[in-house]
């Protein structure tokens, strides 16, 4: 087993030995048009990573009051098995014309930049989950 740093670290390792496995993300991978292998997941399905299956993935994904939430081996015949989320913190309290520009970022990124999402590297959020984050948004005063 070797350890490289990062992603770009790890894919430089890979690309370097023959026959050699790594883990880096789905985005760097897809940037760097690095070779992936399908994955068999819960249901017995081989599925390669990409922006329907991650979807599917998240879609799976249990979340707290406070968003918090893991995906843990999902369980859709579509579904990639290894997902996570990315997340943004945000002080409840702050200042008013602070607290408005982050709800409209917050918006953007859950509305309209969703449109651009798999074409940077990431997963493009299952409807159920932008709909949790709509309404957390409001507490952001």
């Amino acid at each position: 087993m070797l350890a490289a740093p990062l992603s770009d670290g790890v894919t430089a390792t890979i690309k370097q030995i023959q026959g050699a496995i790594g883990y880096i993300e789905y985005g760097y991978a897809k940037l760097t048009k690095t070779d992936w292998a399908l994955l068999q997941n819960k249901t017995g399905a081989y599925v390669a990573p990409g922006a329907k299956s991650g979807t599917a993935a998240l879609a799976s994904a249990v979340l707290d009051a406070d968003l918090r939430g893991w995906v843990d081996d999902p369980g859709g015949p579509d579904a990639y098995p290894i997902a996570a989320f990315t997340w943004l913190l945000a002080h409840k309290k702050q200042d008013a014309k602070k607290a408005e520009w982050m709800r409209r970022l917050v918006d953007y990124c859950v509305t309209t930049g969703q449109s651009i999402a798999d074409s940077t590297g990431y997963i493009p959020l299952p409807g159920s989950v932008v709909a949790k984050i709509q309404a957390a948004s409001t507490q952001i005063q």
